[in-house]
């Protein structure tokens, strides 16, 4: 059987959560919503509108979300030829291919922010595939583009792993069943990824390499679904 390690971007390869933070607030600033950067902040990994229906609400006047969202990517996109790849995130990658995982990117983001994204990660030759919200009928904290990366991947939920930085990735990943990873570069506490369904906790790309075999990634297929290794304590 293949084996999935499953990959946020945004905050988990890419140091780009402030940016999109950022970005958002002022999007939204200009439109007359006057919201708190920390309330943003806890939004991030939403899709665009499911991200504006967290923050304005489900009764929001939706004919300004495509407004929203274009301001947010104009404002974004002036990021795009300087986006921050966190240390050793290509050489994480890359590792796990070596080690015959099929690694695959579950991201929000589109088109030409992706290719920003890819560019500036750097380990193309390792990734075997991305999914987006764009692929399915609803994005994370819903299951959808989890089911839709292991299909991509040809593996099962029991052989995955899935890492990322938000309580909507943990979220995400729990109800398809994969184990999941949660990194704290993206800014979210480890007690808050822990009660998402994170199984381990790491600070970022390069310390989740230095321990990759006392991670979930070092069980193997028929435990990795059901053992809870002990997570690594973040420095």
């Amino acid at each position: 059987m293949n084996r999935a390690a499953l990959f946020d971007v945004d905050g988990t390869l890419v140091d780009t959560n402030h940016l999109h933070v950022v970005c958002w607030w002022e999007a939204l600033r200009q439109a007359g919503h006057h919201l708190a950067m920390h309330d943003v902040h806890r939004a991030i990994g939403l899709p665009g509108e499911g991200l504006l229906g967290h923050l304005l609400g489900e009764d929001r006047d939706t004919s300004e979300d495509d407004a929203l969202s274009d301001a947010h990517s104009t404002l974004y996109g002036t990021y795009f030829d300087r986006l921050p790849p966190f240390d050793a995130a290509a050489e994480l990658l890359r590792e796990l291919d070596r080690r015959g995982w099929r690694v695959v990117l579950v991201t929000s983001a589109k088109d030409s922010e992706l290719e920003a994204l890819r560019k500036a990660i750097g380990a193309d030759d390792a990734i075997t595939a991305t999914a987006s919200s764009d692929d399915v009928d609803e994005g994370k904290p819903a299951p959808d583009p989890v089911h839709h990366a292991l299909g991509l991947a040809g593996a099962a939920a029991r052989d995955a792993v899935f890492v990322g930085d938000t309580v909507w990735d943990m979220q995400a990943a729990t109800r398809a069943d994969v184990t999941c990873v949660g990194l704290l570069c993206g800014g979210i506490p480890q007690r808050d990824l822990e009660e998402a369904g994170a199984r381990a906790v790491y600070r970022h790309p390069a310390d989740l390499l230095a321990h990759l075999d006392g991670s979930p990634f070092a069980d193997t297929h028929e435990g990795a679904a059901r053992s809870t290794p002990d997570p690594a304590t973040p420095r």
